[in-house]
C-alpha cells in the first residue's frame, strides 16, 4: 500500500484498524479530491469529482484496504502526481463477500490541487465485528456453517477439557483393533477394485484406495499420541508399521506432530502448516512463484513438501531424539528396499504406479486437505507467543469439518478434529461423543463446516501470504503481476456451497 499524497490518509486506514481490532462500529472512509482532471490511457477526461464516490467500508477481517493506488509527487512545489490503479479502487462489503468494483485500468497526468480523508459513520447500520449477522456473514462468504464467537480471555484448556465427560478417554482394546480390521480390509478391497477395474474406472479405484491407506495413517496417529493401547510398545510397533506403507517415518512425525499440538496456529512455532510471511518471499523470486503454484493449483498435495522437509534430516531433531529416528528411518527404507521391487517384480513399473503410487498420491490429498481445512481460514488468526491463548488457539483456532460418510468411515473420524485438539489422548472412536459435549457446552465458540468447493476456494485463493492486520492476503494483492495461477483458479473453481 503506497500513499504518499497525504497523512490523513495513513491516519484513517491506521484508525480503521485500530477500531476493528477493538470491535468498535465501523464507519466509511472517504477520499476526495477537491479538484483536477484525469486523463484515462485511452485520452479521454475523467473527472475527479468521480473519485469522490470511492469508498471503504471497514468491518472486521473483511477489511481491504486500498492497495493499488498509489500515488507518487512528481514536484514538491506543484501541485502534479502521477495516479495509477492497478486493481480495483472500491471495495464494499456484498453479502459478506468483499466486491471489488474497477474503474480504470491507468490515468496519469492528473493535476490536484487538494486531497482529503473523510471518516464519517455509515448511513446505513452496519454489523460489528463479533455480532452474530457478522458472523453469519462471513460463514457464508467462506463456505463455513458456524464461526465461533472469540472464546473470552478467562476462560482456560483446563476448563474446556474438564467439561467433557471422563468415559470419552477411556481406551478400548476391542474398538482400536477394530478399526485396525476395517483399515486392512478396506485396503485390500481397493487393491482388488484396481486388479479388476477397467482403465476408465480406476480414478475411482485410485480414490478409494488412497482414501482406506489414510486410515493407516490415523492408526498410526492414536498411537504416537498414546491413545491406542494401554501397551506403549505395541503403540510403537503398530504405529510404525501403520506408517510403512506410506514411507512415512513414524518417530519423526510424532516429535514433530507434537509440537504442532503444543503451539497449535503459533506464528514461528507450529509445525503442521506455516503462513507465509511477505518478508519470507521477497528476496528470491523463484521461492515466490514456487509459493504462488504450491499454495495454489496443488496446495492439496504440499503435504507432500512437508513430509520431505521435515522428517528425514536428523539435524532436525533433539540429541535424545535421534535414535527413535534413525530406526524409523531404517523401517521406511527397508519398505522402499524390499516392498517396492517386490511390487516391480510382480507387476512391473506401471503396476508399481497403478498399486502404490496412484493410492499414495491419494493419501497425500487427504493429508493436506484435512490439515488446511483443520486450521486455515481468513478469520482463523496465527499469534506471536507473546499473544498466544492455549484455549483460544484449540478451541477458536480449529474447526470441525463434515466429509461424505464414507470418509469418516475410512479415515476413523479424524475430522471430528476439535475435540481431539483439545485433547490428544481422546481416542479416534470418542471423538464423537467428545464433540457433541463440546456441542452442548461450548458450541457458540465452535468452527463449523460441511466439506464445500466455496470453502476450498477460499483457503486455495485467499488464504497465502499472512499478515498480522488482516490475517490472510491473497498471492494477487501482493504479486499482481505473478500470480496467474491464483487467477486461474478463481475463475475455474466453483462458488457453490
Amino acid at each position: 500500500m503506497c500513499f504518499s499524497l497525504d497523512k490523513s490518509i495513513n491516519n484513517g486506514l491506521a484508525a480503521a484498524r485500530r477500531r476493528r481490532a477493538s470491535n468498535a462500529p465501523p464507519f466509511v472512509f472517504r477520499f476526495f479530491i477537491v479538484k483536477g482532471t484525469v486523463k484515462s490511457a485511452s485520452g479521454k477526461p475523467f473527472m475527479a469529482s468521480r473519485l469522490a464516490d470511492s469508498m471503504l467500508l471497514f468491518a472486521g477481517t473483511q477489511t481491504r484496504p486500498i492497495r493499488s493506488l498509489k500515488l507518487h509527487p512528481l514536484s514538491a512545489s506543484a501541485g502534479t502526481s502521477s495516479i495509477t490503479w492497478q486493481r480495483s479502487c472500491q471495495t464494499r462489503l456484498f453479502r459478506g463477500r468483499t466486491v471489488h468494483q474497477p474503474w480504470v485500468n491507468t490515468a496519469k497526468n492528473v493535476k490536484i490541487a487538494q486531497a482529503i480523508a473523510v471518516l464519517e459513520a455509515p448511513s446505513t447500520p452496519f454489523p460489528t465485528a463479533d455480532s452474530a449477522e457478522y458472523r453469519k456473514q462471513l460463514s457464508e462468504s467462506y463456505g463455513f456453517q458456524q464461526i465461533g464467537e472469540t472464546l473470552p480471555d478467562d476462560v482456560t484448556l483446563r476448563d474446556i477439557v474438564s467439561s467433557l465427560p471422563k468415559k470419552v478417554f477411556e481406551l478400548d482394546d476391542m474398538k482400536a483393533w477394530g478399526s485396525v480390521l476395517i483399515s486392512v480390509t478396506s485396503y485390500a478391497l481397493g487393491i482388488l477394485m484396481i486388479a479388476k477395474a477397467p482403465w476408465y474406472l480406476l480414478p475411482l479405484a485410485w480414490a478409494y484406495t488412497g482414501t482406506a491407506v489414510t486410515g493407516f495413517f490415523v492408526i498410526g496417529h492414536d498411537c504416537a499420541h498414546k491413545s491406542f493401547s494401554r501397551n506403549k510398545l505395541v503403540e510403537d510397533i503398530v504405529g510404525t508399521i501403520a506408517f510403512m506403507p506410506l514411507i512415512y517415518p513414524y518417530e519423526p512425525w510424532r516429535f514433530k506432530h507434537d509440537q504442532h499440538h503444543a503451539k497449535t496456529n503459533m506464528l514461528h512455532e507450529d509445525t503442521a502448516w506455516h503462513p507465509i510471511l511477505k518478508a519470507d518471499i521477497d528476496s528470491s523470486k523463484f521461492l515466490r512463484k514456487a509459493l504462488i503454484f504450491g499454495y495454489g493449483p496443488v496446495r492439496t498435495w504440499m503435504s507432500i513438501a512437508h513430509w520431505l522437509v521435515w522428517h528425514f534430516d536428523l539435524k532436525k531433531f533433539r540429541k535424545h531424539e535421534v535414535k527413535r529416528v534413525i530406526i524409523s528411518l531404517g523401517a521406511v527404507y527397508a519398505f522402499i528396499g524390499i516392498g517396492w521391487p517386490l511390487i516391480v517384480y510382480k507387476a512391473g513399473i506401471v503396476g508399481w504406479i497403478k498399486f502404490w503410487l496412484m493410492p499414495w498420491l491419494g493419501y497425500h490429498f487427504w493429508m493436506s486437505t484435512f490439515t488446511i481445512v483443520h486450521h486455515t481460514a481468513p478469520h482463523i488468526p496465527f499469534k506471536d507467543s507473546e499473544e498466544w491463548n492455549a484455549a483460544q488457539a484449540q478451541l477458536n483456532g480449529t474447526v470441525h469439518c463434515d466429509y461424505p460418510h464414507w470418509i469418516e468411515v475410512l479415515c476413523h473420524d479424524i475430522n471430528w478434529h476439535i475435540p481431539h485438539h483439545l485433547s490428544p489422548k481422546i481416542p479416534s472412536y470418542n471423538l464423537r461423543a467428545a464433540q457433541q459435549s463440546l456441542d452442548d457446552n461450548w458450541g457458540k465458540y465452535l468452527n463449523k463446516a460441511k466439506w464445500n468447493w466455496r470453502l476450498m476456494k477460499t483457503i486455495m485463493t485467499t488464504c497465502h501470504v499472512y499478515d498480522r492486520d488482516e490475517n490472510y492476503v491473497s498471492f494477487d494483492e501482493v504479486f499482481p503481476d505473478e500470480s496467474q495461477p491464483i487467477t486461474f483458479l478463481r475463475r475455474l473453481m466453483p462458488d457453490s456451497p
